[in-house]
């Protein structure tokens, strides 16, 4: 099986919804456990990585995605 890649920033899709109806979460912090923070209500709550790993379904957003359209200036037209 394939090991699911993720990293700091990235926007996740999890397999349940959070009690606020926001199944949307973010990478907050990595390390043993991850904490994620809930897009919709701002709520972030620590999870062990082999279970947030289990849970997660796919990346929506990926960090490095975010950061590379921040920081193309926007196009002028004349």
């Amino acid at each position: 099986m394939e090991r699911k890649s993720f990293q700091l920033g990235d926007i996740v899709q999890m397999k349940k919804n959070h009690p606020c109806g926001s199944n949307e979460m973010e990478i907050i912090r990595m390390g043993m456990d991850i904490r994620i923070k809930c897009v919709g209500c701002k709520h972030s709550v620590l999870v062990p990585r082999a279970k947030f790993e289990k849970n997660m379904r796919k990346v929506l957003r990926s960090a490095a995605a975010l950061q590379e359209t921040e920081q193309q200036p926007p196009e002028q037209t004349d």
